[in-house]
């Protein structure tokens, strides 16, 4: 009777100190409570268009929400300003576009680096949790929540500045700028392709291979399939998803 007693109010003890988000309240100052739990929390989605409020403040959950469309309005310009850099030195447009083109491949090693490495982070300190939340964790638990889905201009433009120092450094003054607008054009790609890929029908079977892809990542591995525009990098580094199991498909 001891014994049972003791494991009874053991175990009341850890369900009091086991923090829970409430879905009702802003998530952004929640999430950092939950600690080591926070990695598994954050990877078990919440299927709903509605997205989650982050913010008491409204000035503040405004600038949590962008419509895909700003993307290519916004960055389309700004690559299209570096590229033409590059032909007023004086490079000739063929070479130009070549260096476009190797500035878009560029983009995609980026992309897989940025998504596994940074993106997929494991935290479990208050601010690392909220942070992780902010830059990813809410788009793998609330993946169907279409304006969080792109980046923030704001949030594009602070990731983009290492990238662009970068690329100075390793390319000439003449041909940085046609490589940049390149990365650029390869990260417009990205963000419309990521957004398709949740809320878009593909009619075809490459863009249905592609959304099949990446929905795995999500709902099934999420620690596999870190390409979205191409799994070319998961090839390379060994990080496509493994078929699905016979347990996997009676699961479901």
């Amino acid at each position: 009777m001891i014994k049972v007693l003791f494991f009874l109010i053991f175990s009341w003890k850890m369900v009091a100190e086991k923090y829970v988000v409430d879905l009702n309240k802003p998530l952004v100052f929640q999430v950092g409570h939950l600690g080591e739990a926070y990695d598994e929390w954050v990877h078990q989605p919440i299927v709903s268009k509605e997205g989650p409020r982050f913010f008491e403040s409204n000035f503040l959950e405004f600038f949590t929400r962008t419509v895909w469309w700003v993307i290519p309005i916004v960055w389309v310009p700004v690559a299209s300003w570096f590229i033409s850099n590059s032909v007023r030195i004086g490079i000739a447009c063929p070479q130009v576009a070549l260096f476009v083109v190797i500035g878009i491949f560029v983009w995609t090693f980026a992309e897989y680096m940025l998504h596994r490495f940074l993106f997929h982070v494991k935290t479990k300190s208050y601010w690392g949790n909220t942070l992780h939340y902010l830059l990813h964790g809410c788009h793998h638990k609330h993946p169907m929540d279409g304006l969080r889905l792109v980046f923030p201009p704001a949030a594009a433009a602070i990731l983009a500045t290492p990238i662009w120092n970068l690329v100075k450094l390793l390319c000439a003054p003449s041909i940085a700028p046609a490589v940049f607008g390149g990365v650029l054009l390869g990260y417009v790609m990205y963000d419309c392709t990521h957004y398709y890929l949740h809320h878009g029908q593909p009619k075809t079977d490459i863009p249905k291979s592609l959304k099949k892809y990446h929905l795995s990542h999500h709902y099934r591995l999420w620690n596999y399939g870190f390409g979205i525009t191409s799994p070319l990098w998961d090839f390379v580094f060994g990080t496509v998803p493994p078929p699905p199991s016979k347990a996997d498909s009676k699961s479901r």
